[in-house]
């Protein structure tokens, strides 16, 4: 199996230097990125690689803890009636889809239907594999999308969705921005800055930075945000992401970006590195996705820090619950990792989104630094 990836590997490194050849110089980050995570057989998240585990590159909230998926729920509840669904956007393992699926039921609150958006055919396996073993009484409500559904009403959930998704990288010099493009030289991938200056009217780009300052933008989520209020009908859209607002994301002290590349639970800066086998991310820009939002048709309902949105929908209410000592004392220590500052609590935020809907976000007690986007 290791030589099988060896090989895919080779074949994907070619593919994005024959790209490169065809396009007769260097290509943008962020189709390097969409070559390197998502071309089909061989990218990271279209191979059959583990990668939401202890065994694989990263873990995700819902591998945590149970509790995440619960506390969702709950935020779910305030929006299904009976009538709508729920529609989750890469769904990993599936575990997070048993977790609200779970904690409804106990609501009697369930989605007539449980969409998941998911273009890895391994990955559709591994989730209709979990949901059977967890609740099998449930796997017929479930349903498997390639595209964005139409005329969609219910909750919308897209759990580290966006830092996924390609995007381009920009680097200061002389005054201006331009973009930092892929290139490729005897067998070595490297940074080569484009000739003309980057110019775009959708992005704002910070002014008071030193030369060689590296930063991201990502294009492709704002244009998801948009092709997914026209997907939409009535619905609450809620966004789990690390990430930050544009102020912090543009500081002038981050020199490098947040470029992050991850690898058996170890991080680098190095995209050249295991290609086609190593995650590669970028923080989120929420006061981008806000701001299209808006455009859009969105209406911002909340955003606050995953451990102030947590601890809103009750999180502690679960351990308070639990009687058992040991089972307790687990739960605890799931808790901390989801809320503490330290690991999930600050670095990860929640942005709701709503169209068409009228209430106070329960998850957004707390806190809700809307104002600050």
């Amino acid at each position: 199996m290791l030589f099988s990836y060896k090989i895919r590997q080779v074949i994907l490194e070619q593919i994005i230097k024959n790209t490169i050849i065809q396009n007769a110089g260097p290509i943008g980050f962020d189709e390097f990125m969409n070559l390197a995570l998502y071309y089909p057989a061989l990218g990271y998240y279209r191979s059959g690689l583990e990668k939401f585990s202890k065994n694989g590159d990263f873990i995700t909230a819902p591998e945590t803890s149970d509790l995440f998926g619960f506390c969702l729920a709950n935020q779910c509840a305030q929006v299904l009636n009976g009538t709508n669904d729920i529609l989750e956007f890469g769904s990993g393992s599936g575990i997070l889809a048993t977790q609200i699926l779970f904690e409804l039921g106990r609501l009697k609150k369930l989605p007539q239907k449980y969409y998941i958006l998911e273009l890895s055919g391994e990955l559709k396996h591994r989730q209709a594999e979990t949901i059977s073993k967890v609740l099998p009484e449930l796997i017929d409500r479930i349903v498997w999308l390639d595209e964005l559904p139409s005329d969609f009403s219910g909750v919308v959930i897209a759990n580290e969705v966006l830092d996924a998704m390609p995007a381009k990288r920009v680097i200061y010099k002389n005054k201006q921005f331009y973009e930092l493009g892929i290139d490729h030289h005897e067998n070595e991938f490297f940074w080569r800055k484009f000739d003309s200056p980057y110019q775009n009217d959708k992005i704002l780009l910070p002014n008071n930075v030193i030369e060689d300052y590296r930063t991201e933008i990502n294009l492709h989520a704002i244009a998801w945000i948009d092709s997914l209020y026209n997907a939409t009908n009535k619905a609450l859209v809620l966004l789990i992401d690390y990430g930050m607002s544009r102020d912090e994301y543009f500081h002038p002290q981050r020199l490098d970006g947040t470029l992050r590349c991850y690898y058996h639970h170890k991080a680098s800066e190095n995209p050249f590195l295991n290609i086609g086998k190593q995650d590669i991310t970028t923080s989120v820009n929420f006061s981008d996705i806000a701001d299209q939002a808006s455009i859009s048709g969105f209406k911002v309902n909340g955003y606050a820090t995953q451990a102030l949105f947590l601890i809103s929908l009750g999180i502690s209410d679960y351990l308070l619950k639990q009687k058992d000592k040991n089972k307790r004392m687990n739960l605890a220590q799931q808790i901390k990792q989801l809320v503490l500052p330290s690991v999930m609590g600050e670095s990860f935020k929640v942005l709701a989104l709503s169209k068409k809907l009228s209430v106070r976000l329960i998850g957004f007690v707390e806190q809700d630094l809307s104002g600050k986007l």
